[in-house]
Order: C-alpha cells, then sequence, then structure tokens
C-alpha cells in the first residue's frame, strides 16, 4: 500500500471504513496492532527530539552566560574563528 492511499484513508473516515470491509477482524486487529506500534515509535522520536532540542537551548544559556560573565560577545569569538589571509605563496615554477 502506498503512502498516499494510507493518507486518503487516514484524511477519510468513510474511506476508511470501506477499506476496513475489506479486511477480516484478524486482519484488522493485527493492523490496529502495527499502527499503535508506529504511533508509539513516532511519539518515542518526537520526543527525543524534543529532548535534544531543550538540552541544546540550555547549553546555548549557559554558554551566553558565561561570555557574559568573562565580558565578551559572540562577535569576539567570530572573529577568533576567522583565519586571517595572507599573502597567496608563490608556486614553484621549477623542474626537478
Amino acid at each position: 500500500m502506498s503512502a498516499e492511499n494510507l493518507e486518503r484513508i487516514a484524511r477519510n473516515k468513510n474511506v476508511a471504513r470501506a477499506a476496513a470491509r475489506q479486511l477480516s477482524m484478524e486482519q484488522l486487529g493485527k493492523l490496529a496492532e502495527i499502527v499503535q506500534e508506529a504511533i508509539d515509535a513516532k511519539k518515542e522520536e518526537e520526543l527525543q527530539r524534543q529532548k535534544a532540542a531543550e538540552a541544546k537551548a540550555r547549553k546555548l544559556d549557559e554558554i551566553r552566560k558565561e561570555l557574559e560573565e568573562a565580558g565578551l560577545s559572540p562577535e569576539d569569538l567570530a572573529a577568533v574563528a576567522k583565519p586571517k589571509r595572507g599573502r597567496p605563496r608563490k608556486k614553484d615554477t621549477t623542474i626537478q
């Protein structure tokens, strides 16, 4: 079954009922288990993403506070991170 078919079934109750009529009770039960497992996995993934985003935000806040306490700004760090460009090297054109 394609993703488009699943979307169509999920959006329309009548389409879902028509699809369910084609399955036996055993098949519907198995389908319900599989869908519930997929829902649980999706919830867990979303929870993990949310926790990671919160941890990242906390860490950024900690770093901002440390920068403020040290009297630095993010621009100060950006200036340090950019390498200074010097003169380009001459190419060695001698053949050995």
